[in-house]
């Protein structure tokens, strides 16, 4: 697959990253496969991945403040 910003190679990766879930709570998904590009970095998350991180966001109290997941298919 190409990236759509810079034409370069993507590759399957797992990593960790944040996501905002409101103004206060920060929700850091760990183990999370993704694909990268190896030139400039940007990323996709393929759409049964987004939809557990949807879900999984879903679940975490819009008043906590910082909160640490697992991935798990």
């Amino acid at each position: 697959m190409k990236c759509h910003i810079c034409g370069g190679s993507m590759e399957h990766l797992v990593t960790d990253l944040p996501f905002k879930k409101n103004h206060q709570s920060i929700v850091i998904i760990k183990n999370l496969p993704v694909l990268q590009c190896r030139g400039c970095g940007e990323y996709l998350i393929e759409d049964k991945v987004m939809a557990w991180v949807d879900e999984s966001l879903e679940k975490i109290s819009p008043d906590t403040e910082l909160e640490i997941v697992r991935y798990a298919a």
